[in-house]
């Protein structure tokens, strides 16, 4: 009772993917073009030009500033039987007016900043990101010793240890 199925019912077609192709390629290439009339200055003024034009070098003021060099120290570490050293090497940044003051102390500070890294522990010393702790610790050591407003900085220029 129930009807033959016909061969007439044929399975349903599937949609045509041309249409999102087309779409696809019209899309990239009118992003392209558009990138291109823009960029190239066809629409808006050229960002590019506008850029060269600004990008003459101005000049900068360069701070009132001076160098003074720290002597290099080697220092023994720990115990004398390990016989391991530091190899430290710096420099202060200071204003150009407090040179000669700062190069007064400079004993002082070579002996503030000896004896802080004796003091300091091997496995501080070893770790990668120690470094920017010991600086700042030294650095605000030598303000102590220089006075106020005389360093601005401390440069490690060698830190090595063997």
């Amino acid at each position: 009772m129930s009807e033959p199925e016909t061969e007439d019912e044929s399975p349903p077609k599937k949609a045509s993917r041309l249409p999102l192709v087309i779409g696809l390629v019209v899309a990239l290439v009118g992003g392209g073009g558009s990138f291109f009339a823009i960029y190239s200055g066809l629409l808006f003024g050229s960002p590019a030009s506008e850029d060269m034009a600004e990008a003459e070098p101005e000049e900068t003021d360069m701070p009132d500033v001076s160098y003074v060099p720290i002597e290099p120290m080697t220092i023994s570490l720990g115990r004398s039987s390990d016989a391991r050293h530091l190899r430290f090497r710096a420099q202060l940044e200071v204003p150009k007016s407090r040179q000669g003051a700062v190069e007064t102390v400079q004993p002082r500070v070579v002996d503030v900043l000896n004896s802080y890294l004796r003091a300091v522990e091997i496995a501080d010393l070893e770790d990668p990101s120690a470094l920017v702790r010991l600086r700042s610790q030294m650095l605000r050591r030598v303000q102590v010793v220089a006075g106020p407003g005389n360093v601005n900085d401390l440069l490690v220029m060698e830190f090595v240890m063997n």
